[in-house]
């Protein structure tokens, strides 16, 4: 008798312990499975923040490649005893000197070099 009882609470204990084990098994599996969303989420925000960064650096590129040809082409007009008229230079006509796809929208860059 007293060995039916005592099998009986060895089993009762081995159920309990299998049965915790289970919870705990496919409750750190669901978990995982999250992670991958996540890790998408987070290279979506990257990726937004590389656009962003190029789009800074285009705007600072345009300023400067604006700045660099007015500077030139004022200088030249002066030399030949012109005065200063940025539109008769090609380069404010094209406006995309230096200009790289990775910045953005082209007319936005043409914007920003004739605008310096």
């Amino acid at each position: 008798m007293k060995l039916v009882y005592s099998s009986k609470k060895i089993g009762g204990y081995l159920l309990a312990f299998f049965l915790l084990f289970g919870i705990i098994t496919v409750a750190s599996s669901s978990a995982q499975a999250q992670y991958p969303r996540g890790d998408r989420r987070d290279d979506r925000y990257d990726r937004r923040d590389d656009r962003n960064r190029d789009r800074y650096y285009g705007s600072q590129a345009a300023r400067q490649q604006g700045y660099s040809y007015g500077m030139n082409v004022g200088a030249a007009d002066a030399q030949r005893g012109q005065s200063f008229s940025p539109q008769r230079s090609r380069y404010w006509k094209n406006a995309t000197e230096g200009y790289n796809s990775s910045y953005g929208n082209k007319g936005q860059y043409k914007q920003v070099f004739r605008d310096v």
